[in-house]
């Protein structure tokens, strides 16, 4: 049996603020990058392409209509001539890629909170829309279904990935475990409007070293960080928005291995890039104590069922006087 091993990065940074050319190019300065280093698998933070709604923690509803409309013309759909770029970046660096989305939906009402898992070939193997955005961006993003609940097989490894919020989702991390899952892409944005006693970056740590610790497997972590363009994009809407924006220890990015401890040096808030060796067979020994996946569970005693059908808007029944 081969046990992988390999080389990853994790980004922490911010996106160029609702331009989704000039954020794909960004990203892909940070592919070439992670290459020329050794990686083959690279994170990046949620809703990446192309920007968080902070309009949703910094106005009101009726103020921040205006900013979902320009979210909504910057979302792309995943064959989008724009996105192209970032494919063919995939297949000339041999990388492996989980990025985040605003992903366009079929109603100009719909957007989703995306991840994108993409291959060292260049292809989409899978995408995982959230499954529930989380309290304020209830007023940008549409729920995802069980569906995109899936673990991918790829060269470097059995891969999953959720975002931001639903890392705290147990019966959602069970799910994935239970599907094999060792490599967990956990994306964030970095969220300086949380309540006074709650620290991102701690609570972004917990979640992952959580993960990392009851399923005995890698999480790696990459979170945005808020750059002067975006406040200043906002700044005429919420002239307070230094305040606002600027808290310390509001993003976390980095590796935790199986023993749900920090591997090397994460960034706190800095952006950057940093990295990682992957041995995927230190997954094993710490199995022999708590596996709750075999004999560290009772299946008998606790059954998860999960419904993994898309979701349908709407369901055509012929009647009796029809046929």
């Amino acid at each position: 049996m081969e046990f992988k091993k390999f080389k990853a990065a994790t980004v922490q940074t911010s996106p160029v603020f609702l331009n989704v050319p000039a954020t794909v190019e960004k990203a892909i300065r940070f592919i070439k990058e992670a290459h020329d280093n050794g990686a083959t698998l690279i994170a990046f933070p949620e809703v990446f392409i192309a920007g968080y709604p902070y309009w949703n923690w910094v106005m009101t509803p009726v103020q921040g209509s205006a900013w979902y409309e320009k979210l909504y013309r910057n979302s792309v759909a995943v064959n989008d001539a724009e996105m192209q770029p970032l494919y063919q970046a995939a297949r000339d660096y041999n990388m492996h890629i989980v990025i985040g989305i605003n992903e366009r939906g079929t109603s100009f009402g719909e957007i989703y909170n995306t991840n994108l898992i993409i291959n060292n070939q260049g292809e989409i193997i899978g995408k995982h829309r959230k499954l529930v955005p989380t309290w304020a961006e209830k007023l940008t993003w549409t729920s995802g279904d069980g569906s995109s609940l899936k673990v991918y097989d790829t060269e470097v490894g059995p891969l999953g990935t959720l975002a931001c919020g639903e890392n705290t989702n147990t019966l959602a991390r069970f799910t994935l475990l239970s599907q094999g899952e060792l490599v967990h892409i956990a994306n964030y944005i970095s969220l300086p409007v949380a309540p006074p006693d709650y620290d991102m970056a701690e609570a972004i740590k917990i979640r992952a070293a959580a993960h990392s610790f009851e399923g005995k497997l890698f999480t790696i972590v990459s979170c945005s960080t808020i750059s002067q363009e975006i406040k200043e994009a906002l700044r005429a809407d919420v002239p307070t928005i230094d305040a606002l924006l600027d808290r310390k220890s509001s993003a976390f990015s980095g590796f935790i291995g199986p023993n749900g401890a920090v591997i090397g040096t994460p960034l706190i808030d800095d952006e950057g890039i940093v990295y990682a060796e992957i041995d995927l067979a230190k997954c094993i020994q710490p199995k022999q104590m708590h596996d709750i996946l075999g004999h560290y569970n009772r299946f008998d005693i606790f059954d998860l069922r999960v419904n993994v059908a898309p979701t349908r808007k709407i369901t055509f029944v012929e009647g009796e006087d029809d046929k």
